[in-house]
């Protein structure tokens, strides 16, 4: 794995890891302030106070009798009574987290509500009043207190005492059996009766339910939490890694030479930043391939055009060699072939400097009129000099910002290419006209035209169409600096074959008020 799949693993961990620890913290401060928030178990309130007032005074002057005779007539808000060996004076259950919270009480600054009191006999006791909430669930088992021996038939709580969560048995056949009291040889319920069956075994305990189910410590969900970051952060890497590593892998592929297409032909599902990235690149790779081909069929057109001349002036030599009294047509023809070899070389460099954009003169506005104006006139006495004719029929004139030396030598390729391919006697028309945004510039010739399909390649550097005459002079090379001209001032040059027949080339520049 490289060091950017670890960088998006570490972030998008990081980011899990904390949006983990964040939940989990909110969780744990909700569930401590719960806690925190859980009602008391002792009453506080003034009913409890005077209670406790009263019960502390009756242990104090009654004794344990008499306390005991007081807890058992009150009606409502009955103290508990604990004793230092943790019981209840009327057997009464209570709770560790009840006594618990009333010793808290009792050594606080304000014990309101729990009053710790001294019998006559020495013996202390704790006195406190539950809450309302554990009143009758900590009294009801142990009612039987009360109603045992009261002598009122049937209120004697061991004959209606059903242990919770139980459901009676069902009745036998016969119907359900009535026993008389004391039918089992048994004295009734009255004062020093055994008391009846215990309370229930509590949850967890033997014999008991089952203890509930208790949740797990929050550091599984946690480490559970982590876990899972762990897994998606390492998916979210390797799903964003593994096309740049393709792309990577493309790159040194392109550095070696191997500028195949890899992405098209392979597209990926979803189609985000990185596949719009692996398309350009291909699109970059296509263009190299382009361009390093047309360097290659440059250089083959420059051997192929620079040998025809070069072996015509060996001839020459040689002919003056062997024929000293020919050297002077020898020497002729080693002056045209050297005039034409300059003209070739200086065509090349005028269209590399062109391609880099090397011509850095500064711009400046001038009449496209005044410029065909000068084109033209050269043109057509080289025209005239050839058979044939140069016609100019538009007095549209616009103002145009550029080079005038580069635009005027693109139209004059333009022009000269239209007169050497027209037929003796035929006739070149320029005209012009423009609208709001542009000025174009038609040259129109008589000659065969131009085959449909290689319409978009005579801009091409060496170029040469099928329907071009064998004689006819020129290298390919004008109507491709004509097309760098126009496009480095911003405008656009096409070609199309005329109805009638013949080839018009339009050129069309931005005005200066575009």
């Amino acid at each position: 794995m490289g060091r950017l799949f670890w960088k998006f693993f570490f972030s998008i961990l990081l980011a899990q890891v904390a949006a983990t620890a964040a939940i989990g913290g909110a969780v744990w401060l909700k569930a401590r302030a719960a806690t925190e928030a859980r009602p008391s178990d002792i009453e506080t309130g003034p009913p409890a106070e005077m209670s406790i007032e009263s019960a502390a005074a009756t242990l104090a002057f009654g004794g344990t009798d008499g306390l005991r005779q007081l807890l058992e007539n009150m009606p409502r808000h009955r103290v508990y009574a604990v004793g230092d060996d943790g019981k209840e004076l009327l057997g009464r259950i209570t709770t560790p987290s009840m006594l618990s919270e009333a010793q808290k009480k009792l050594a606080s600054a304000d014990p309101r509500g729990v009053r710790q009191v001294a019998a006559p006999n020495g013996q202390r006791y704790l006195l406190f009043l539950p809450s309302r909430r554990h009143q009758g669930v900590l009294e009801a088992p142990d009612s039987r207190t009360l109603l045992a021996g009261s002598g009122i038939p049937g209120l004697d709580p061991r004959a209606y005492r059903r242990p919770e969560g139980r459901r009676p048995s069902a009745p036998p056949p016969d119907g359900p059996e009535t026993r008389p009291p004391g039918a089992d040889g048994r004295a009734a319920a009255g004062p020093g009766a055994a008391a009846g069956p215990g309370p229930e075994p509590g949850r967890g305990e033997p014999g008991g339910p089952p203890p509930r189910f208790r949740p797990l410590t929050p550091f599984i969900p946690i480490g559970a939490a982590v876990l899972a970051s762990l897994l998606f952060a390492a998916l979210l890497a390797w799903y964003f890694a593994r096309p740049i590593r393709a792309l990577r892998q493309a790159f040194d592929a392109a550095a070696s030479g191997d500028l195949a297409p890899r992405f098209t032909a392979k597209p990926r599902a979803g189609g985000d930043e990185l596949t719009t990235l692996g398309r350009d690149f291909d699109r970059m790779t296509g263009r190299l391939r382009a361009l390093l081909d047309g360097q290659k069929n440059l250089l083959h057109d420059v051997s192929h055009e620079l040998r025809s001349p070069l072996a015509r002036l060996q001839a020459a030599i040689g002919l003056a060699h062997q024929q000293p009294e020919k050297a002077a047509a020898s020497m002729q023809r080693i002056e045209r072939e050297s005039v034409r070899m300059d003209k070739l070389v200086g065509e090349l460099l005028t269209l590399s400097r062109l391609e880099a954009g090397a011509f850095d003169a500064p711009k400046q506005e001038f009449s496209i009129g005044e410029l065909l104006d000068d084109i033209l006139q050269d043109a057509k006495f080289e025209a005239a000099t050839n058979d044939r004719e140069v016609a100019f029929g538009s007095t549209a004139d616009a103002q145009v910002s550029g080079q005038p030396e580069l635009l005027a030598r693109a139209v004059e390729n333009v022009v000269r290419n239209a007169i050497k391919h027209s037929p003796a006697g035929g006739k070149v028309e320029v005209e012009t006209a423009h609208d709001a945004r542009f000025i174009r510039i038609r040259v129109m010739d008589d000659g065969p035209g131009v085959a449909p399909e290689d319409l978009g390649k005579i801009f091409q550097p060496f170029y040469r169409g099928s329907n071009t005459e064998k004689d006819v002079d020129g290298h390919g090379l004008g109507l491709a600096i004509a097309q760098q001209v126009v496009q480095q001032h911003g405008g656009r040059i096409a070609a199309a074959n005329r109805t009638g027949g013949g080839l018009c080339v339009e050129l069309s520049l931005p005005l200066t008020s575009a």
